[in-house]
């Protein structure tokens, strides 16, 4: 994976310019070892990858061996891995290999909190494109190793006509119509009302996204919304609420809190130094 090789190279010389000043300055011989990474909460672990190759960079004869994969849940003070190499170098490598890991964790492990939250229930937890800057393909992983599912990728993966397009044009069926003549996929609408789901009905889109809806409002849509047509609550939702959402019968909750505000996995490296 060519951009993750330089989202880590970026990140260790962000961490160390030139060189790590503390480590260099002891002028120690290198020092062969063993270290584990232990969770120190409970978590949902993702982002094996961006941690071993982080380490692997700069020390390419470490060992590394998982005991668990990405999607696991781990119980606090578990093992998530054993590593073995010259510990100077995986002490340099320790913070960028932590903050990889344990911010996707993170994200996994808020996205399996909303995932439990509607279970035995017909929806599915989306996320959105409120994503950090060069790591949205690791975050839109780590959403799935929570069990959720990724919406668009990008801009460039699906329509989806929002506000801002619709006044653009006057209205949505103009806007989607004039969508139509250019392509012939799938249409996702913005909707923010009774009425405009009445019009963005009548012209058979693929989903509606119920933008922004109190409760009340989202069961008269659902009692107007043909069953061919999908449907997505997004706006507001939170731990709290999404079961009550969910219930209401929407097949999809959109929660972009799943990648811009999941706390950090709490997790450690403990070095073997004798």
């Amino acid at each position: 994976m060519k951009n993750l090789l330089d989202l880590i190279r970026y990140a260790i010389d962000e961490d160390m310019p030139t060189g790590d000043l503390t480590t260099d300055s002891l002028a120690l011989k290198p020092k062969w070892g063993r270290a584990r990474l232990r969770a120190k909460s409970d978590l949902v672990l993702s982002g094996s990858l961006p941690f071993e190759q982080t380490v692997s960079l700069l020390e390419p004869n470490a060992k590394i061996k998982w005991h668990f994969e990405d999607g696991d849940v781990l119980m606090k003070s578990q093992i998530v891995c054993s590593l073995e190499g010259d510990l100077l170098q995986i002490l340099k490598a320790e913070r960028v290999a932590l903050n990889f890991l344990g911010h996707l964790s993170g994200i996994a492990t808020y996205t399996r909190k909303f995932v439990d939250a509607v279970k035995e229930t017909r929806t599915q937890i989306l996320d959105t494109r409120k994503t950090t800057p060069g790591w949205r393909h690791l975050e839109k992983r780590a959403v799935a190793d929570g069990g959720g599912q990724n919406h668009r990728m990008d801009l460039s993966s699906g329509i989806l006509i929002k506000d801002n397009h619709i006044a653009t044009m006057n209205g949505i069926t103009a806007c989607v119509n004039r969508v139509r003549q250019q392509y012939e996929g799938p249409i996702e609408v913005e909707v923010r009302n009774l009425a405009e789901v009445k019009e963005a009905v009548e012209l058979k889109v693929h989903r509606l996204l119920l933008d922004n809806m109190n409760n009340e409002t989202l069961r008269e849509c659902m009692t107007i919304i043909p069953s061919g047509i999908e449907t997505e609550a997004s706006g507001n939702m939170s731990l709290d609420r999404v079961r009550s959402v969910a219930e209401i019968g929407v097949t999809y909750i959109s929660v972009g809190a799943l990648t811009h505000s999941a706390p950090v996995a709490d997790v450690s490296l403990e070095f073997d130094w004798m």
